[in-house]
């Protein structure tokens, strides 16, 4: 046979072993897992990831070229550079406002960046490695988004940006920190690891700041294992970030590629010798942070299937939160922000004072019944062991991030979960609390 055909009847038998290999199981409540997040995938994604793989390109190639203007579009912006992971695709998007080809406007040792006490620490690490001192603010609860109550009062003479995640899927106020931003002539970076497909005033977040990041890690709304992506509408941005995520290099030839501009052996720049490879001309100090085709391929089948996965997010929380109510007396449900509409990570809830149990009664008696839960990521981040002794500044006391550190918890609303797990989150929660 020849390699078309065999490479066909390949993908035919992987989509065949992937109905065999993962058949849906019933669920048998305390037996069957509930997890808090996880992949949702079907034998179109294993088809595509093995499609990739028998080209053994490897690297970034023809799925991530297909990949990267078709998400963009989703999140109707200009440009989308596709990274190993939304870690990384925060500190490229950093990294990015750190170019001296920025002029007055870039990012320099010591200049502050607004961002909030609690959430992921990959939002506010790109920060402390560039040597710029993070202002802390306070999380909203039950938003447990940024708290812009004192958001003016934390710019000062030194702040030049504000880097700031949607928290869980709950799109952080918009309105006042573009409106700061403006005034105060900020950078503005939107973290929206998990806030794919939100909207603010029914405009998708990720399009209001200068520059916003994905992660495709299995728990969010599209996986590809590992993976993620920062998103501009602005060209010179945009020419930014492929420079720091492809070793800090001059040239944006696409990787096997030679020659795009046509000059590649006619420039001279820094101390070079005029005619120096352009291939081999580094303008940052960057680093090599590109996924592999085989993450894209899986991404690009997982792209049909994401206004689905949305949908079913928001039908999930919406059904744990009527099924919460009767629990309002002792936990605070969670409310959308003003103006939003939210594209929900998770469903997150804060003991209140006199709840008869405590945080960690209420998860183990969850995990016991093997319902999966996860803490607001770092809490307070201040109070962690690799922030002791940070350059920092703190505006406010922090008494919210320090409640979230407490009382707070979340639950999954992933695609996996049906009505029959849901039920059963509620009836444990429920028998606990009563």
């Amino acid at each position: 046979m020849k390699a078309p055909e065999l490479r066909e009847q390949i993908l035919s038998l992987v989509e065949e072993y992937a109905r065999a290999q993962w058949p849906e199981a019933p669920f048998q409540p305390g037996q069957s897992a509930v997890p808090v997040s996880g992949k949702v995938f079907d034998g179109a994604d294993v088809r595509n990831l093995v499609d990739a793989s028998l080209d053994f390109w490897l690297t970034t190639g023809r799925f991530a070229r297909d990949f990267e203007p078709r998400f963009a579009a989703f999140m109707e912006q200009g440009f989308c550079s596709l990274v190993n992971s939304g870690s990384s695709a925060n500190l490229v998007a950093l990294a990015a406002l750190t170019s001296p080809s920025l002029g007055e406007k870039r990012l320099k040792p010591g200049d502050e960046v607004i961002t909030c006490a609690a959430g992921f620490p990959t939002t506010v690490n790109p920060i402390l490695q560039h040597q710029l001192v993070p202002v802390f603010l306070d999380v909203d609860i039950p938003t447990y988004n940024l708290d812009v109550t004192r958001l003016e009062e934390a710019v000062g003479p030194r702040t030049r940006a504000i880097m700031v995640a949607h928290t869980l899927g709950n799109p952080f106020d918009l309105d006042a920190v573009m409106e700061v931003a403006r005034r105060h002539d900020l950078w503005v970076i939107e973290d929206c690891c998990d806030a794919v497909g939100a909207r603010y005033r029914g405009r998708m977040v990720g399009t209001f700041g200068h520059l916003a990041t994905v992660s495709f890690y299995p728990a969010h709304h599209l996986t590809m294992g590992e993976g993620g992506a920062v998103l501009t509408s602005d060209p010179k941005l945009k020419k930014l970030v492929e420079s720091f995520r492809d070793w800090g290099r001059d040239c944006w030839c696409e990787p096997g590629c030679d020659n795009t501009c046509r000059h590649r052996f006619d420039w001279q720049l820094g101390e070079l010798p005029q005619g120096y490879d352009h291939k081999y001309t580094y303008s940052h100090i960057g680093y090599n942070l590109k996924l592999t085709d085989m993450q894209a391929a899986v991404g690009l089948s997982q792209l049909e299937k994401l206004p689905g996965f949305i949908e079913r997010r928001k039908e999930n929380f919406a059904y744990l939160l009527e099924g919460l109510k009767p629990l309002e007396e002792h936990l605070i449900l969670p409310e959308p922000t003003p103006q939003s509409d939210p594209s929900w990570f998770g469903f997150l809830l804060t003991r209140r004072e006199g709840c008869p149990r405590s945080r960690n009664e209420l998860i183990q008696a969850l995990e016991g019944a093997r319902i999966g839960t996860r803490l607001l990521f770092g809490g307070n981040l201040l109070r962690q062991p690799a922030y002791q002794g940070i350059p920092h500044r703190v505006v406010g006391s922090l008494e919210g991030a320090d409640r979230v550190m407490r009382d707070t918890f979340w639950v999954g609303v992933y695609p996996g979960l049906d009505e029959a797990r849901l039920d059963y989150m509620v009836q444990t929660l429920l028998a606990c609390l009563r």
